[in-house]
């Protein structure tokens, strides 16, 4: 009866955005991986959305965080306290009584110890029984493609901490890249950049809407403008000017320069036979970071082959968990080992 009761979830538990999905609902959360407690007490205040509009902007008694840095547990009490959370608000029955199956994607080339963190961290939330898998395994499996066929496939998933690129084949990955950076990062350059070149200091969330309107990797049809307003470093009051997206650009330049070079690893590595198949159906980016303009253009000048991003890339990894746990024994070969 409990089996029939409880309800499996599948959690992408990104850096920047962390999903759930339940089974027989879809996707029900989809929020910013923030927490915001009282500093004196511990008390967690908020979560998700209302937390992260905290970011920058509290009072002394509250401190806002993002407890996921580069795809891994940085803080683990708040990333326990944001699961549980989550888990509750989904769950249909308490938690005492009926624990869920969980499945959680997550980097790669994450280490054991990192491994055990997030199994941790999702036990103490409540689950009964944790699997983890790599995030590129999921986005192919989220997005339909085949991965119990020997035919290759390269996927390229950029998300708010970690880039990852994979080829997968037989439900296994045969050879990847993982690099520490990603959205975030993105987010920094264009930080360091207005201080650098305008004296002028923004916030992450500001940098990040930046990246966003006018943000790109490879040169525009039409230039983009946009209206920016922050502190002057010299005068120390507000300011505010008109950046360009030749200027993000440039921003960028060395972070986008890093993921390009990574793919290119990834393909000198790449057996010849999967490197043919790449060649017939060329690669697929998915992840939040995949959505900057003129990267797919970037990528195709850079390695000459088709390049193509998914419509909606931020959901792919958890659509993959949720697939997994419709049938955990034919996915049993992608599941990490440190699982239990």
């Amino acid at each position: 009866m409990f089996g029939l009761l409880s309800n499996d979830i599948g959690i992408d538990l990104g850096t920047a955005n962390t999903l759930v999905h339940v089974s027989g609902k879809g996707i029900v959360i989809n929020e910013p991986s923030v927490v915001a407690a009282d500093r004196r007490t511990g008390k967690i205040i908020a979560i998700g959305s209302e937390a992260k509009q905290m970011l920058g902007r509290t009072p002394d008694d509250i401190i806002a965080v993002r407890p996921m840095k580069d795809g891994v547990i940085a803080d683990f009490k708040s990333v326990e306290s944001l699961l549980t959370k989550m888990i509750k608000k989904v769950q249909k029955y308490p938690l005492f009584l009926l624990r869920p199956r969980i499945v959680v994607g997550v980097p790669s080339g994450i280490t054991e110890v990192e491994k055990m963190a997030v199994i941790d961290a999702s036990q103490r939330a409540g689950a009964r029984e944790v699997h983890l898998v790599a995030e590129p395994m999921a986005a192919a499996i989220g997005m339909g493609i085949p991965v119990e066929d020997a035919s290759g496939n390269m996927i390229i998933d950029i998300g708010g901490g970690t880039s990852e690129i994979a080829v997968i084949a037989l439900y296994g990955i045969v050879c990847d890249a993982n690099l520490r950076v990603g959205g975030d990062e993105m987010d920094v350059a264009i930080v360091d950049y207005l201080k650098k070149a305008h004296n002028m200091l923004i916030g992450e969330s500001t940098a990040e809407q930046i990246k966003m309107t006018i943000g790109s990797a490879f040169p525009l049809k039409e230039e983009l403008v946009m209206e920016v307003k922050g502190r002057d470093l010299i005068a120390g009051v507000p300011k505010t000017m008109t950046l360009t997206s030749e200027e993000i650009r440039e921003a960028l330049a060395e972070t986008i320069g890093l993921i390009v070079d990574a793919v290119r690893k990834a393909l000198e590595n790449t057996p010849p036979e999967l490197s043919s198949d790449i060649v017939d159906k060329g690669i697929v980016m998915t992840g939040g970071g995949s959505k900057v303009r003129g990267l797919d253009d970037r990528l195709r000048e850079e390695t000459n082959l088709p390049v193509n991003v998914i419509d909606d890339p931020m959901v792919c990894v958890c659509k993959g968990t949720a697939r997994i746990l419709e049938d955990i024994d034919k996915f049993r070969k992608v599941l990490m080992a440190a699982t239990h």
